[in-house]
């Protein structure tokens, strides 16, 4: 590819235009030259926020200009991520979806081998591969600080006992996409797989207990890695006191970590990666390792959701590997598929 990549948008929601937008408009590589949607104020917002982009108000207007496109990012409602997707594959367009890939395993995989069929590269924006915490979590398992670890705890829980007015993903049922399970649930278990290898076992509680819900928004993973370790992963809008964002047990050490990473942060303050000391916390959000009494704090690395989209522009390059593998996010929704087998029949099921 001699210049850079023209990439269309399609949703400026939250997703598209908090985490994509910024992201593209930043990369090295990437040119953002269109973003869809059809929500008069989200259409000035673009227009303001990204001058000189295309603003359309229909998908139909971006698959008419395929060919001033190399590159579509489907950042809408999760119903819609396989249409779209294949839509693009159709058109002979590269593709990031956002996670969840689809709502299930199986239409997931109807995508992916849509995708090789034709030939253009299928990625998926499983952007919490890239938090601080994580990339804290690996370096300390790569050298070897833990010892074995026997539990890996990972939790996102929020406080919201009302439901947020207009929010598809807590008025939307499981089966068009809504729910925590598939939201959430999809990052834990992507970087407890990444982390410790695929789940051989599943056992889950998926609950809805706020009056009015449709999704679900409270859940509990249990996940026996086939390599041996335990991973424990809560998904909750429900929790009045939040636990640790990871607790981490090895035979040496543990390590625990309070907060989320900071990047979403500083992205919906306006920051954008290429500021200084971009995805650095300050030394009182650092976790914790050690054991007993004999605790340190450690630094966490920067957050980098920039590598994610600088992967997508070396692969679109150079012919190389999507920055997350669309077969990695296949397998998550199987373990998210055996998720709502096991929290149906109430019993631990195999992945």
């Amino acid at each position: 590819m001699a210049g850079p990549a023209r990439v269309g948008l399609i949703g400026y929601g939250m997703a598209g235009a908090v985490f994509h937008a910024p992201l593209i408009a930043s990369t090295p590589g990437l040119r953002l030259v269109s973003v869809v949607t059809s929500n008069p104020e989200r259409q000035a917002q673009a227009s303001q926020e990204h001058p000189g982009v295309s603003v359309i108000g229909h998908v139909d207007e971006l698959w008419q200009a395929a060919g001033e496109h190399d590159l579509v990012v489907v950042a809408t409602t999760n119903a819609t991520h396989v249409p779209l997707g294949l839509a693009a594959v159709q058109a002979g367009l590269a593709v990031v979806v956002d996670k969840p890939l689809a709502p299930t395993a199986a239409e997931g995989a109807r995508l992916v081998a849509a995708a090789r069929e034709r030939g253009v590269l299928l990625t998926v924006f499983h952007n919490r591969r890239w938090d601080g915490d994580l990339l804290t979590l690996r370096r300390l398992l790569a050298d070897g600080e833990l010892g074995s670890v026997h539990r890996f705890e990972s939790r996102f829980e929020r406080w919201r006992p009302a439901l947020r007015p207009g929010s598809w993903r807590e008025t939307a049922r499981p089966e068009a996409g809504g729910g925590l399970l598939l939201d959430l649930g999809s990052h834990l278990v992507d970087q407890a797989s990444l982390l410790f290898g695929p789940p051989g076992t599943v056992y889950a509680e998926v609950g809805t207990r706020r009056a009015g819900a449709q999704g679900d928004d409270d859940v509990f993973i249990a996940l026996e890695h086939t390599g041996g370790v335990r991973s424990h992963l809560w998904a909750s809008s429900v929790a009045a006191q939040a636990g640790p964002r990871l607790r981490v047990l090895g035979d040496r050490a543990a390590y625990v970590k309070d907060g989320l990473d900071i990047q979403e942060e500083l992205l919906k303050a306006g920051h954008r990666p290429a500021g200084p000391g971009w995805g650095r916390e300050p030394p009182e959000r650092w976790g914790r390792l050690g054991a007993d009494g004999n605790l340190r704090r450690v630094e966490t690395e920067p957050g980098a959701y920039q590598s994610f989209y600088a992967g997508v522009a070396a692969a679109l390059r150079d012919g190389g590997p999507p920055p997350v593998d669309p077969d990695d996010a296949v397998a998550v929704l199987g373990v998210l598929d055996a998720a709502r087998r096991s929290a149906a029949d109430r019993a631990t099921v195999e992945v």
